[in-house]
C-alpha cells in the first residue's frame, strides 16, 4: 500500500500590542501518515513512547515556522529510566518532518539531554546546542530550549482535536502577558488580541529514504561481507531516520 501523505498547515501570525509571534496547526494529516508508516513497516511503540515521538514531531514542526525557511533542525533527546533516543528532523524547503525512537544500544545518561543542530542551504557548518530537560513532556522542553539555545522566552501548548500552538516573544513583547497564556487564552488569541498572519508553510510526514541512500551505510563492510551477513542470504538494514527496513542482499554490496 503506497502511503498518500496529507499536509498540515501551520500558520505564522503576529500578534500586535504584545509582540509575539504564534505559530499554531492541526496536525491530524501528519499523525495519519505518521501511522500509516508503522502499518506498513510493522513497528509498534508502546503508548507513552508513541506520545511523545507526535508530540516531539509537532513541536518541532512549530519551532521550524518560527524559524527561516533555509532551516533543516534535528532533534535528539537522549532520556534515562527508561532509556531511549527520541529523534525528530525536518525543514521548511522539503516540507518535511520525520522520526522515530530508539529503544536498543542505547546510552543511559546520568540525566536528561537534548540535542539541537541546525543546518542551512548556504553550506555554513551546522548550529549545535546541548541542554539538560526536565522531565519527559516534548511540549514542556520547548521553552527550555529557547530560554537556553534562541535566547528568547517561548512557550508551547497542547490544545484540543491534535491543535498545537508555540507561542514566541519578538522585540519588547508582553512577557507578562506571555508567561500568563494558558490553554484557553491560546486557543481564543484570534478573538481576543488584534493579529495579523504573516505567512502559511504546509508538512507532511515523510523520509525520502531509499535502499539506494541507506547502503552507504555499509561501505566499511564490503572487504568483510562474511561477517556482516554471519551465513544468511540477506540482513535487514533501517533507517537512522524514520525505522524503516530494508532487505540487503550480498550482491547489492
Amino acid at each position: 500500500m503506497e502511503i498518500q501523505e496529507e499536509f498540515t498547515k501551520v500558520e505564522s501570525v503576529f500578534v500586535r500590542h504584545k509582540n509575539a509571534l504564534l505559530v499554531r496547526g492541526q496536525f491530524t494529516p501528519i499523525y495519519t501518515d505518521y501511522y500509516l508508516h508503522l502499518m506498513q513497516q510493522g513497528i509498534r511503540y508502546p503508548a507513552d513512547l508513541d506520545q511523545m515521538l507526535k508530540d516531539a514531531l509537532a513541536m518541532l514542526t512549530l519551532h521550524l515556522v518560527a524559524r527561516p525557511w533555509a532551516d533543516t533542525i534535528a532533534w535528539t533527546a537522549n532520556l534515562r529510566a527508561p532509556r531511549i533516543n527520541l529523534f525528530v528532523t525536518g525543514g521548511s524547503i522539503q516540507e518535511s518532518i520525520t522520526g522515530r525512537i530508539f529503544t536498543e544500544d542505547v546510552r543511559e545518561p546520568d540525566r536528561n539531554f537534548f540535542y539541537s543542530q541546525t543546518t542551512t542551504v548556504d553550506g555554513a557548518e551546522p548550529r549545535q546546542s546541548t541542554l539538560e530537560v526536565d522531565g519527559r513532556d516534548p511540549v514542556s522542553w520547548v521553552s527550555q530550549f529557547y530560554d537556553q539555545s534562541e535566547q528568547r522566552p517561548a512557550r508551547a501548548f497542547r490544545l484540543e482535536d491534535e491543535n498545537f500552538a508555540l507561542v514566541a516573544a519578538q522585540p519588547d513583547c508582553d512577557l507578562e502577558w506571555l508567561a500568563g497564556l494558558d490553554e484557553a487564552a491560546v486557543a481564543a488569541i484570534l478573538e481576543t488580541e488584534e493579529t495579523k498572519v504573516l505567512e502559511t508553510r504546509r508538512f507532511r510526514f515523510h523520509c525520502g529514504c531509499t535502499l539506494e541512500r541507506i547502503l552507504p551505510i555499509l561501505g566499511g563492510w564490503r572487504e568483510r561481507l562474511d561477517d556482516l551477513f554471519e551465513g544468511s542470504e540477506s540482513i535487514n538494514l533501517q533507517c537512522p531516520r524514520c525505522a524503516a527496513n530494508y532487505v540487503v542482499t550480498r550482491d547489492m554490496l
